[in-house]
């Protein structure tokens, strides 16, 4: 009795064991697709991602992907430093019917022969038509195109939230038509340009931006430009979710004037101001004059510079027209405000005293006319 049950019991064992080796190989018999495998009906797009869909390719053939060759400069041609004229390369997009393209300045700066990609693929030669290094903004004029793609659409950012929906377009690490998503993180933000100057109001977002975005552009959820996309903040060099764009309004302002006359008016008034290091150590509030230009604003309305022979400090501007100045961005943004050929009212810091000088803001860029 005993054995026939140790026999039973021994032959259920034995074949769930055969079971559990047999079983894939059974299940590869029966179960194996060896014809190409039904589509499941996937079902309506979200309105999210149709939205993102219908932006892209509406938006998407007015982007373009510019190169450019950078020019060599004197001491690689006598050997002297190595490397240089290589390629540089970003994005740009439509800004009207003429076929002028709006990219940033140092996509283009330094550079010789200018080409841009279209959208279709067709390849076509580009002049520089002008450029902003303090805006970080460039203008290109397309040669003849088989098929003109259309101007993109603009809109502005006057009116922009922190958390509304950013979408940005260009050609990363060389690959063409490239969507990121994100949000609008920050708003005025500060971003430094050319000749030590800043850009006030700019857009911080997290929309993946890299190498080969610049100059590409920030797009809002109605598929408008809010801003054009020119630095991302990373100590790899790679997208780490801080990203900064150029607002639109400034654009708006600035491409049409390079357009006109290949260059953006300077306001300045004269004068060479101390770094913001040196003038922080020293524990001075405002913006230091180290020297006015000879025959400028600033020379005619008698700011005074630092003393050649003594060293001693001269004027520091720590106001215009009654709105304190704390740095040179203060400065810059005052001047830039009040426009070419308007006086200001100047407070200055002299030997421990303040006073009051009235200077006039002239265009000091260069190529002035």
């Amino acid at each position: 009795m005993r054995d026939g049950f140790s026999r039973v019991a021994l032959t259920i064992a034995v074949l769930l064991l055969a079971a559990f080796v047999a079983e894939p190989y059974v299940a590869r018999l029966l179960y194996t697709q060896e014809a190409p495998r039904t589509v499941a009906a996937r079902g309506d797009l979200a309105p999210a991602e149709r939205s993102a869909v219908a932006l892209f390719e509406t938006a998407s053939p007015s982007v373009v992907h510019v190169f450019a060759v950078a020019r060599a400069s004197p001491d690689q041609l006598t050997g002297e430093q190595e490397g240089g004229g290589g390629q540089q390369t970003g994005t740009g997009f439509v800004w009207d019917a003429a076929g002028h393209v709006v990219t940033n300045n140092h996509v283009v700066q330094n550079a010789g022969p200018v080409a841009v990609r279209l959208a279709s693929g067709e390849i076509v030669s580009a002049t520089i038509v002008g450029t902003a290094p303090n805006y970080d903004l460039a203008v290109l004029r397309l040669g003849r195109v088989r098929s003109p793609p259309p101007p993109i659409a603009i809109g502005t950012s006057g009116d922009l939230k922190v958390g509304q929906s950013a979408l940005a377009i260009g050609n990363p690490f060389g690959l063409d038509q490239t969507l990121t998503t994100g949000v609008i993180s920050a708003l005025q933000r500060r971003l430094p340009t050319g000749e030590g100057r800043e850009l006030a109001d700019v857009i911080q977002t997290d929309a993946a931006i890299n190498p080969g975005n610049s100059g590409g552009p920030l797009l809002d959820s109605a598929g408008r430009v809010i801003g054009v996309n020119t630095a991302i903040f990373s100590p790899s060099g790679a997208s780490a979710g801080i990203g900064f764009a150029i607002p639109i309004d400034v654009v708006n302002r600035v491409v049409p004037e390079l357009i006109r006359n290949g260059r953006m008016p300077q306001p300045g008034i004269g004068i060479i101001a101390g770094a913001e290091a040196a003038t922080a150590r020293l524990g001075v509030p405002g913006v230091v004059v180290v020297r006015t230009i000879p025959g400028s604003p600033a020379a005619r309305a008698g700011l005074r510079g630092i003393d050649p022979t003594t060293g001693e400090l001269g004027d520091v501007i720590v106001g215009v027209n009654g709105r304190a100045v704390s740095r040179l961005s203060d400065l810059l943004g005052a001047l830039e405000a009040a426009g070419i050929g308007r006086a200001l009212e100047i407070e200055v810091l002299r030997s421990g005293r303040t006073e009051r000088l009235r200077v006039e803001v002239a265009d000091l860029g260069p190529g002035r006319r």
